[in-house]
């Protein structure tokens, strides 16, 4: 028996013009071009933010950590200087310019729905809360991002 591997249009006969003494049964139909889908570079970005967020909370916690609550002090008052600043609040409109533009992807559609809906379930409680409470928020908001940006850092690293 003689199998045949190539595109074959719908509609077209498989004509027999193999050599070989029995015909053909069938084409197999394969993918023209052979090559692998393509993969986006936006998810490879995730380590990057991966370091942002473990940042973030190093630094929440210096300014809205159990010191400055124990001492009664609004974190509001002694916020951090113009530089860190700037660089905070740059990196988080990259963070949510990326998270959303995750969700054009369809390997990382799910972590980046899960990273805003994390984001935005984490902003009404803490919007919510006394400032004793935000610390714990923050904490637990902040490490379930972290874990969803591992997982996603893996599963794009492990598809390159």
């Amino acid at each position: 028996m003689t199998v045949r591997i190539g595109t074959l249009s719908a509609g077209w006969p498989a004509v027999d013009r193999c050599a070989s003494a029995t015909p053909a049964n069938w084409v197999v139909v394969g993918r023209p071009g052979g090559h692998a889908p393509e993969v986006s570079s936006l998810p490879l970005l995730a380590p990057l933010f991966l370091l942002f967020e473990l940042w973030q909370l190093a630094i929440g916690e210096r300014y809205v950590g159990i010191k400055q609550i124990a001492r009664g002090t609004d974190p509001r008052e002694m916020g951090p200087g113009e530089v860190l600043a700037f660089f905070w609040s740059a990196g988080l409109a990259l963070y949510a310019a990326w998270a959303l533009a995750l969700l054009a992807s369809p390997m990382s559609r799910v972590y980046a729905f899960c990273l805003v809906a994390t984001t935005a379930v984490g902003y009404m409680v803490r919007r919510n809360c006394g400032l004793t409470r935000i610390l714990i928020v923050m904490t637990l908001e902040g490490s379930v991002r972290i874990g969803l940006l591992f997982a996603l850092s893996v599963t794009a690293w492990h598809r390159v």
